[in-house]
């Protein structure tokens, strides 16, 4: 198991992602080998501050960098040689099983569709996030903003995507499929929402269980939340904020403590020919070791490879 990580991306890089690469390689199995793609000399500089000498974490130098606020594919052409570009190139040619980056997430989302490209039959890819439930696990929901608008027949596929996701990676049996609206009854909802559950709700090789609200996120009625980018990132968002003021409060809960950015460790990009995931611009070193955890369990599950089997039937 071969899994590529961005160095140079982050608010925090190299020196937290670095960091992160050796926790990763301590919890990781001794199988799995970590490519840290950037400043070759940085990087050796860095392992050499904190002593590693196993040969578990590998260095792949990348001339360049995508800054967090560069035009995701003017860099993307202009930069070849940047970290995202590279980690790219080595998904595509599949010298490596995932690549991660809390880089710039544009050019992630892009890098993804014009490299590894998006699976046959799949309108448009995912950003999906994951949702702690109250009793106990997490489920999925998507998408998170990879796009804002989005026709009734992509939000159907976000549900296929996402059960595939739930049952193989999560390991649910028979996810229960909800769309996210403002009422619960079948005739609520936007020009988008109400042929969507239509959609959704003729579909037979997944289990919908109807519109869910807000309210319902946390509990059990849904294992994936379908939605557009627009919609769950403001979710995800509002999220964040909520243990962000808890924390400020001085408070602490085994449940909201699952709110953090850094239990889970990124995003994974859904619905094309490779396992991606995209990390927190803030990310800590805790944050990219789970990051890469994420996607070791991504790459063993072979959900890349049964999302593109299950589209193209």
């Amino acid at each position: 198991m071969k899994i590529a990580l961005d160095a140079m991306g982050g608010d925090f890089a190299p020196d937290a992602v670095v960091e992160g690469a050796l926790l990763a390689a301590e919890t990781l199995t001794d199988e799995v080998e970590i490519f840290l793609i950037g400043d070759q000399d940085k990087i050796h500089s860095l392992l050499q501050k904190h002593g590693y000498t196993g040969s578990r974490v590998k260095v792949v130098h990348a001339s360049q960098v995508i800054g967090m606020g560069e035009h995701p594919t003017k860099a993307l052409t202009q930069k070849p040689d940047s970290s995202i570009a590279v980690g790219y190139g080595m998904l595509a040619s599949k010298k490596v099983n995932a690549f991660c980056s809390a880089g710039n997430t544009g050019a992630m989302l892009v890098g993804a569709v014009f490299s590894v490209k998006q699976v046959e039959g799949i309108l448009r890819p995912a950003l999906a996030s994951f949702v702690p439930k109250l009793s106990g696990g997490y489920g999925i929901m998507l998408d998170v903003g990879a796009i804002a608008d989005c026709k009734p027949e992509i939000l159907e596929q976000f549900g296929e995507i996402g059960s595939l996701y739930a049952q193989h990676v999560l390991e649910i049996d028979n996810p229960r499929i909800g769309l996210m609206n403002l009422g619960e009854e079948e005739g609520k909802g936007t020009m988008v929402t109400q042929p969507t559950y239509k959609l959704l709700k003729e579909n037979q090789s997944i289990n919908f269980i109807g519109n869910i609200e807000g309210r319902d996120l946390f509990n059990d009625r849904a294992d994936v939340i379908v939605c557009d980018g627009f919609t769950g990132n403001v979710i995800l968002k509002l999220a964040e904020s909520i243990y962000d003021i808890l924390r400020e409060k001085n408070f602490r809960d085994p449940f909201f403590d699952r709110f953090n950015y850094e239990a889970v460790g990124g995003s994974p990009i859904l619905g094309v020919n490779g396992n991606a995931v995209i990390g927190h611009g803030v990310s800590s070193p805790t944050a990219i070791c789970n990051m890469l955890h994420l996607a070791n369990k991504m790459a063993v599950s072979h959900v890349s490879d049964k999302l593109r089997k299950y589209f193209s039937a």
